[in-house]
């Protein structure tokens, strides 16, 4: 279930006294999160980007179609957290048997014969390597843990490592108790 915006970075804290912020970016190339355009925040606002240094960019708010420049440590302090996305339609569309971290959520979770344990409810991605929330859990997102991803089909294929036991429950999908965890 492909989602209409796609996360590429956040605005960190400010680097000095003229408005410059640290910005993150969750790019392929980190130095190409300017190029995607006019990045949208959560409430709908739009900014452009420009880097100074790597990791420290100058921002500019798109008021009334115009740019206005981030300009004071005040103003910088304003945005930290404030998470930049872009419509989905601007992405090129992934190559055959590739994919977007962001259409794995809403995917059914698989054990290897077919049986429902539960939804991907969100792909985690702090630089070390993905992991996804499926119920109350969350795994790797490696192959050895998730050897099929099928996005036509609606489904991931989860192999859980040898540390956790995963058992489906009809009742509940998303539960999960001590005796899930095995240590």
């Amino acid at each position: 279930m492909p989602q209409d915006r796609i996360f590429l970075g956040v605005i960190g804290r400010p680097h000095g006294v003229r408005g410059l912020l640290h910005v993150h970016s969750y790019t392929a190339t980190p130095e190409d999160l300017p190029e995607y355009g006019p990045l949208e925040d959560d409430r709908g606002r739009r900014f452009r980007l420009r880097w100074q240094q790597p990791g420290v960019a100058e921002v500019f708010e798109i008021v009334a179609g115009k740019r206005v420049k981030v300009a004071t440590r005040e103003a910088a302090q304003a945005l930290v957290n404030t998470r930049l996305h872009i419509p989905r339609d601007k992405l090129p569309a992934p190559e055959e048997d590739e994919f977007y971290l962001a259409d794995l959520i809403g995917l059914d979770a698989v054990d290897e014969r077919g049986q429902l344990l539960g939804k991907v409810d969100m792909v985690h991605d702090y630089g070390a390597g993905a992991s996804l929330e499926i119920g109350a859990r969350i795994l790797p997102f490696t192959k050895a843990v998730v050897p099929v991803v099928d996005i036509a089909g609606g489904r991931v294929v989860v192999i859980p490592p040898h540390e956790i036991e995963v058992r489906p429950d009809a009742a509940d999908a998303h539960a999960t108790s001590a005796a899930e965890v095995v240590a």
